[in-house]
């Protein structure tokens, strides 16, 4: 066993886990981790076409630099598809950069014979057309026709990343939606399921008294809904 493949396979979140992650949306998420002082969530990354759905799962990552002395042979974004495992979220930390490619249709092909459910992207990607045809989820920064070869190459994978800010783990929880990006980590994901499920019932009750009627001013009021959301 790899170095690679060690540092994954020693932490994972349980399937009930995530699977219940899916009852609740990002933005419940970024919520529950407000409240419990961990960095939220994640904006600017978002669905790249319209076949996009939500998407939750451990991370493998990959760290992408610029092209230099340093440039690893092989097509980029391929290693990381030897340690995946059906379920896995790709999340690529390619420092944001707004023309440089990092995610394709070939990728995208061999993400989905692993088993891969989706791909997260800070920076930008391509193909986005036969993407879309092909159903697979991508959550990134920009679209562009750019190729990657000559501008980036890979760093290393299954490694510690930073997307839009936020530090993400190999193991880490991600999920994306249309309103943004979440990393739970891993020793944390059932705390931060627990509070996105109340965050997620109390907002059900106050829409439910909304629609029966009830005034916002005094369904807020009776709610206690800022001090609810206040941060531990």
């Amino acid at each position: 066993m790899s170095e690679h493949e060690y540092k994954y396979l020693e932490k994972r979140p349980p399937k009930e886990i995530i699977e219940q992650f899916y009852q609740v949306s990002t933005c419940m998420v970024s919520d529950a981790l407000d409240k419990l002082g961990l960095p939220a969530g994640i904006y600017g990354i978002g669905p790249m076409h319209a076949r996009c759905r939500k998407i939750v799962g451990p991370a493998i990552t990959m760290k992408i630099i610029p092209h230099g002395t340093y440039n690893p042979p092989g097509h980029m974004g391929s290693d990381p598809m030897y340690v995946a495992k059906p379920g896995d979220v790709l999340v690529y930390d390619n420092a944001g950069r707004p023309g440089e490619n990092c995610w394709g249709d070939i990728v995208t092909w061999s993400a989905m014979q692993s088993g891969v459910i989706g791909t997260i992207a800070d920076g930008a990607v391509r193909d986005m057309e036969e993407v879309e045809e092909i159903g697979y989820p991508v959550f990134a920064r920009s679209r562009t026709p750019l190729t990657a070869r000559g501008r980036t190459v890979q760093a290393d994978y299954n490694c510690v990343v930073g997307i839009g800010g936020v530090q993400c783990c190999p193991g880490d929880l991600v999920m994306a939606d249309a309103s943004g990006v979440c990393v739970v980590p891993i020793d944390r994901v059932e705390e931060v399921l627990k509070a996105a499920l109340e965050i997620r019932d109390k907002e059900a009750a106050m829409i439910a008294e909304i629609r029966k009627g009830t005034s916002f001013l005094e369904v807020d009021k009776k709610s206690g809904y800022d001090k609810f959301l206040t941060r531990k």
